[in-house]
């Protein structure tokens, strides 16, 4: 039965409401959303609730390893999987220093090290590759463990610093205690390697790899490992002949090194392996800068995650929640990273050496991901880094000619479609991180969105621009040849308008703030460009074929053109002009009826829970041919908000809290791909009930948060308040919906913020009950259009 008129009758909503909010704490392991007494909360360590193995099963594609945040290493086993590992394997091919968090595609893995006894025979990480056992493996923040059981059985530690990552292995009683250095295998396809053996402690590398879900350019990684003890012997392999004795080896396949020690008194090894992406000489600088003992650096690391933990202070909730809300947290902490050596150089776009002066370069960008949710939870919390970060951005394009895409390392990928760089530097114009670079920014935004790279530019940016501006749309072109490796606009025309739209649409408020009106007026006109490809005849979007016409199956499920998505979940990426779009679908009534059914509403209330998980959700890359909410992957990630502005704000709570279930303290615990912490953000927002909803825009929407309250402490150098508090006293089973809200003491009824009452304000408190009430929902509480 769907809730058709306003108020709903109490008498109906009570065990609904009771079934949603209990199953939300069923899958997050707690019987109720009754929150403890707080001191039991006050006196957790925040380090102890976050559980690294979250999202390592069911291709949440995450990593256990060691890790600082935005560290440039990622000490972390690796068993077989694309991208390192998964809780199902029973085998550690190595321990490498390389790791993104929830990347879809293969990338990392460099220098796999692995602990053996005996002599060395085999030179593939498959054969010689060590079993081992969930019961005698542990991970925290900057550590992890594992007992190996072949070879005797041998201990691995790892922990890691800022360009470091550190091992202690524990052998039997041996005089033939090895550790292989593997150059030629990786999680990428290698073009190259070479190793040394340097002295009687050091081992030197370097590897060139390429590839990300389609080929690219290459990249060189260097790496120097220091021993704390002399070899006892040595040697290197290539293909499958080992020699002993050998210091050198080079090579286009398997290709590596091995050392051996005497384990017979004492049986622990340490190694500090450092890394650079620009020579042996800055992996040796980044070295010393770095070379201190194991139990030193873990402690380091434990303390650099207890402080960067502490930015938010949850009250509420069981400790299974307060776990998963922790572990997303240390999570969305993990990336950009940090690419820039310890004497500031870096290498390039233009694969030249640079010095960051004054900044950390860093490096990794994942951002038709992140600038949806990840990208504003850093502005807030790691403000100094998101700025460096965003500077960083501004160097890929003076260095290589144009803004990012997706790059990894030193290179651009390519992959995915639109123009996501664009939401991501406004996000950081918002909070004024680019203070003194706003111009400079601006400039080289405009540029972007007028404009495409040269041919010879390796970057793609806005492919489809020529067309979408002459026409208002990119035509959908499934059989046009790339021009240059990577995805393309022109394959998915109809989403990749509806991207280049929302950045127009951002991009108008940055060009108004900086006093560029007539820009900012043509920006906004091409920001409505999405009502180009709307069909009356569906009522929903559809590509739109070089000649003009739509293409493709009318069927919105069955839709071509939509980058991993339909048009039904694409409906809604119009954060832009909600108001328009509403009004373009027949308005709030016809709007509320095509989300209703997009979420499966009716079944959502009888059991949140199974329709997240059977409704919703029907594989990790299962995105195509659906009519239903996709809560695993980014381009409906902000659906649930839309009944923001269709005066069902109460329903917005219903689904982001069904959606929550699927956050549970276990290796599949992720929904998808982590995708460098945007699922993780997305959970972290939506369980403190505020949430971007204008990506790349100053509007954050506003739901029900499933704690009593959250503290958020911000950095005083950018927010000098220092800390915004939002409460909930005595959400539960049954009390859970906004009944009225106060900001900073006085009555508020709108159903968003602004950036600047998140940052300037204090508090935000929510009165909550067992039924809607008539809060938010007059069209002068959600949110304006932009523009």
């Amino acid at each position: 039965m769907r809730w058709t008129g306003w108020p709903p009758h109490r008498g109906h909503l009570r065990p609904r409401v009771g079934a949603v909010a209990l199953a939300l704490a069923a899958m997050l392991g707690g019987t109720a959303l009754v929150p403890p007494p707080p001191a039991s909360a006050a006196a957790e360590v925040p380090t102890d609730l976050v559980n690294p193995f979250i999202g390592t099963q069911n291709e949440g594609n995450t990593f256990p390893g060691a890790a600082v945040p935005f560290g440039m290493v990622q000490l972390s086993p690796d068993t077989g999987h694309s991208t390192g590992y998964d809780y199902k394997d029973r085998r550690i091919r190595g321990f490498s220093t390389v790791h993104l968090s929830g990347v879809g595609c293969r990338i990392g893995g460099d220098l796999p090290v692995l602990p053996t006894t005996g002599d060395v025979k085999q030179t593939d990480y498959g054969r010689y590759a060590a079993d081992f056992s969930h019961a005698d493996e542990t991970a925290r923040p900057g550590y992890y463990r594992v007992r190996l059981s072949s070879y005797g059985g041998v201990t691995a530690e790892l922990t890691a610093g800022r360009r470091t990552g550190h091992q202690r292995y524990t052998f039997p009683a041996t005089d033939k205690a090895n550790v292989l250095l593997n150059t030629g295998q990786s999680l990428h396809r290698t073009v190259s390697t070479s190793v040394e053996v340097v002295d009687s402690r050091t081992v030197r590398s370097t590897i060139t790899g390429r590839g990300f879900c389609q080929d690219t350019r290459p990249y060189t990684v260097h790496t120097l490992t220091r021993f704390d003890r002399p070899f006892t012997a040595y040697g290197t392999w290539k293909g499958d002949e080992v020699t002993t004795g050998s210091k050198n080896s080079t090579g286009t396949g398997r290709n590596g090194a091995w050392v051996r020690f005497d384990t017979g008194r004492d049986r622990t090894v340490e190694a500090t392996t450092a890394i650079s992406y620009v020579d042996a000489a800055g992996a040796a600088g980044n070295l010393r800068a770095e070379d201190g003992s194991f139990d030193r650096t873990e402690r380091a690391a434990r303390e650099a995650w207890a402080e960067r933990l502490d930015d938010v202070r949850v009250q509420g909730g069981d400790r299974t929640l307060r776990r998963v809300f922790h572990s997303s947290l240390y999570r969305a902490f993990l990336t950009p990273n940090i690419g820039s050596d310890a004497d500031g150089r870096y290498t390039g776009w233009d694969q030249r050496t640079h010095r960051a002066e004054g900044f950390t370069y860093y490096q990794n960008w994942s951002l038709w991901d992140t600038y949806r949710t990840q990208a504003q939870l850093l502005a807030l919390l790691a403000p100094r880094e998101a700025r460096d970060m965003a500077l960083s951005v501004l160097r890929v394009d003076t260095d290589g000619g144009w803004l990012p895409k997706w790059g990894y390392g030193t290179v651009e990928t390519n992959i995915m479609t639109g123009d996501p760089v664009t939401p991501y530097l406004t996000t950081a114009y918002q909070h004024g991180l680019l203070k003194g670079h706003e111009e400079e920014a601006y400039r080289v935004l405009r540029r972007n969105a007028d404009g495409v790279p040269a041919p010879g530019n390796p970057g793609v940016g806005r492919e489809g621009n020529a067309e979408y501006i002459r026409d208002g749309y990119v035509p959908y072109l499934p059989g046009r040849p790339k021009r240059k490796p990577g995805d393309s606009d022109f394959h998915q025309g109809a989403s990749a308008t509806l991207e280049y739209a929302l950045a127009d649409a951002v991009l108008a408020e940055m060009a108004e703030g900086l006093g560029h009106r007539a820009d900012a007026a043509r920006y906004t006109a091409r920001s409505r460009n999405y009502r180009k490809l709307y069909d009356a005849s569906t009522g929903f979007f559809r590509a739109r074929g070089a000649d003009g016409s739509f293409t493709g199956p009318a069927d919105p499920a069955k839709s071509v053109g939509f980058h991993e998505g339909t048009a039904w979940q694409y409906q809604w990426l119009v954060p832009q002009d909600l108001p328009g779009m509403v009004e373009l679908i027949g308005g709030r009534d016809a709007t509320n009826r095509r989300l209703d059914s997009f979420f499966a509403y009716d079944r959502l209330l009888k059991d949140p829970a199974r329709t997240a998980r059977e409704v919703w959700v029907h594989g990790p890359y299962d995105y195509y041919n659906a009519d239903k909410y996709n809560p695993q992957n980014e381009p409906d990630l902000i659906a649930p908000y839309t009944y923001l502005s269709t005066g069902r704000p109460w329903q917005t709570t219903d689904v982001v809290h069904a959606a929550l279930t699927l956050f549970t303290d276990g290796p599949t615990g992720m929904t998808g791909n982590d995708d460098l912490g945007t699922m993780s953000a997305w959970m972290i927002f939506s369980a403190m009930g505020i949430y971007p909803v204008q990506p790349g825009g100053d509007t954050w929407g506003l739901s029900t948060p499933v704690f009593d309250q959250v503290e958020l402490r911000l950095d005083r150098r950018w927010y000098p308040n220092g800390r915004f508090t939002v409460t909930a006293p005595g959400t539960s089973a049954t009390d859970r919906y906004i009944r009225s809200a106060r900001l900073d003491g006085s009555p508020y009824g709108r159903t968003f913020l602004t950036t600047e009452q998140l940052t300037k304000g204090r508090r935000l408190d929510f009165t909550v009950g067992d039924s809607p009430s008539d809060w938010g929902t007059g069209r002068r509480d959600a949110a304006p259009a932009i523009g």
